[in-house]
């Protein structure tokens, strides 16, 4: 049986550890691209052609559908992605990065890598892996999906 009070304190400190980290890398993102953007092209630009589907996008997201959707019609507006109907899925969409798009996310991905390896190298490898795996676990996701 989980210690209760052991579940607590590690449940906070993996909250504080977060909010810690998200407070120290939020200044990866700024006017050029913001990190609702960059979440919705990290996964597009990892989809093939750089494309993906909408509910896709939407699944990545902590953000809810409708706010997905108002975001994407956006930076489609700001020319960072192209949205078009899914010819497999008549009631969907895909959305493509575009070439614009895809070299902004680059630009910032570059920066934001950097800044989250820097971040994290206080842990070793096999740590990073436990890390990994561990909150795969906590989200009821097996490591490497």
């Amino acid at each position: 049986m989980t210690d209760r009070r052991l579940a607590i304190d590690a449940w906070e400190s993996l909250f504080r550890a977060q909010h810690e980290v998200f407070d120290e890398i939020k200044g990866d993102f700024d006017e050029t691209l913001t990190q609702a953007e960059y979440d919705v092209l990290l996964t597009v630009t990892r989809g093939a052609d750089q494309t993906a589907r909408l509910r896709d996008v939407t699944a990545n997201m902590l953000i809810s559908q409708p706010s997905v959707s108002r975001l994407v019609d956006r930076m489609a507006q700001r020319g960072l992605i192209a949205k078009c109907a899914d010819p497999d899925d008549g009631r969907g969409a895909l959305v493509r990065a575009t070439d614009e798009g895809a070299s902004l996310f680059r630009k910032v991905a570059t920066l934001h890598g950097r800044a989250i390896a820097e971040r994290m190298s206080s842990l070793t490898d096999a740590e990073l892996a436990q890390l990994r795996d561990l909150t795969a676990k906590l989200r009821k996701k097996q490591p490497g999906c």
